[in-house]
């Protein structure tokens, strides 16, 4: 036997996690609580709100569109482009919001970000944001599997 088992115990391994993600649905563990902010509002403001832990914020362009801005975006998109702080939040954030439904499963959601190379995706449902779940919430799951 190896370090790790066997082959077959890792399988049966890879087999039981990829079921148990697949039976945690996105509205079991996202977050429900949205910062939302106007596409106007300036990098600088958003970077005092991030100050507080926050780790994306969303950003509202009009009635039907939003987008995101994230902490990653801030080393990025801002520093990289030496961005004024005064600039206004639309010219970062990322348009169109990448979005799940809430009654997929967590390993979709993770396929989706993988996939998109993103690492938050925003929960919609009748075309309303509702939540948002991101990687560190998937891995938190992940690590409920361990013994």
């Amino acid at each position: 036997m190896g370090f790790f088992g066997s082959k077959k115990n890792k399988e049966t391994s890879d087999n039981n996690l990829e079921k148990g993600l697949s039976q945690i649905l996105v509205k079991e563990i996202m977050a429900k609580e949205l910062i939302i902010a106007p596409q106007s509002t300036t990098i600088y403001q958003i970077s005092k709100m991030m100050e507080q832990g926050i780790g994306s914020v969303f950003v509202k362009k009009d009635a039907d569109t939003m987008g995101i801005i994230t902490d990653r975006d801030f080393a990025i998109k801002v520093a990289a482009n030496k961005y004024p702080l005064d600039t206004p939040v639309e010219k970062v954030a990322s348009f169109p919001l990448q979005t799940i439904s809430p009654d997929k499963s967590i390993s979709e959601a993770a396929k989706q970000m993988a996939t998109k190379k993103i690492r938050k995706l925003a929960v919609s449902e009748n075309n309303k944001i509702i939540g948002i779940i991101t990687t560190s919430d998937i891995v938190r799951q992940l690590s409920k599997f361990q013994k």
